[in-house]
């Protein structure tokens, strides 16, 4: 579990500062978890199967990465709106 977080945290880093195209992770990982759920339970090597699910387990937590991005991108745009309509209301207020 420890690698696969690692894992995710560093393709996760490349892609917030524009190493890896957000849309090529994206693909990617979707590609790697339809390949882990369709071959990986056919891997007889122990050792295979710990590294399909490694691979898999990451590529999931990456595909999280652009989600909790446009998340709070949303949330950091509606909290400025609501301070800009408190700054405005109480600009108004007091010019009365």
């Amino acid at each position: 579990m420890r690698i696969a977080i690692w894992a995710a945290v560093i393709e996760g880093i490349f892609i917030v500062f524009d190493q890896i195209p957000l849309a090529v992770a994206v693909v990617l990982g979707i590609a790697v978890l339809v390949l882990y759920f369709t071959v990986g339970d056919r891997l007889k090597s122990g050792t295979a199967g710990q590294v399909a699910w490694i691979a898999a387990v990451s590529q999931a937590f990456v595909i999280l990465v652009p989600i909790f991005l446009i998340v709070l991108g949303s949330i950091a745009v509606v909290l400025v709106v609501i301070l800009a309509v408190a700054a405005l209301v109480l600009l108004f207020a007091r010019r009365r």
